[in-house]
């Protein structure tokens, strides 16, 4: 089974970066796709970005086009989430999640098209 592990949140101040890593383990399929998620106090989870893997390729999508960066190591067993400028308004539980299968190697923005989740790492930006 797909496991999935968060961490490297923390408090910031504004103007600051944090790493976040996602530990990614028991995948069986060679077609899977990894996204960030974050969920704020009240809204709903929004998708950041996402790294996938298809057919042999890596394919990288970035949701929100700004200021964060996705990566990975070389066998995707993390994948990092690099946060730089960072505002109050990113404030939120941040969440790795995962889609494995055939034809499945895609990136996905909604929330329901993944099976599975890690626990989530807080990420609290100060003014």
């Amino acid at each position: 089974e797909v496991r999935l592990v968060e961490s490297g949140g923390g408090l910031v101040q504004a103007g600051g970066s944090l790493r976040l890593s996602c530990a990614a383990s028991g995948f069986t399929f060679d077609d899977y796709a990894i996204t960030w998620f974050r969920q704020a106090p009240g809204r709903e989870r929004e998708g950041v970005s996402c790294i996938s893997s298809s057919a042999g390729n890596t394919m990288y999508v970035d949701f929100m086009k700004g200021r964060f960066t996705i990566s990975s190591d070389n066998t995707m067993n993390t994948v990092y989430l690099q946060l730089d400028s960072l505002k109050p308004i990113d404030t939120a539980v941040y969440y790795c999640a995962a889609r494995e299968g055939v034809s499945r190697g895609r990136c996905r923005a909604l929330p329901n098209e993944y099976d599975y989740w890690g626990q989530g790492t807080q990420v609290a930006v100060s003014s």
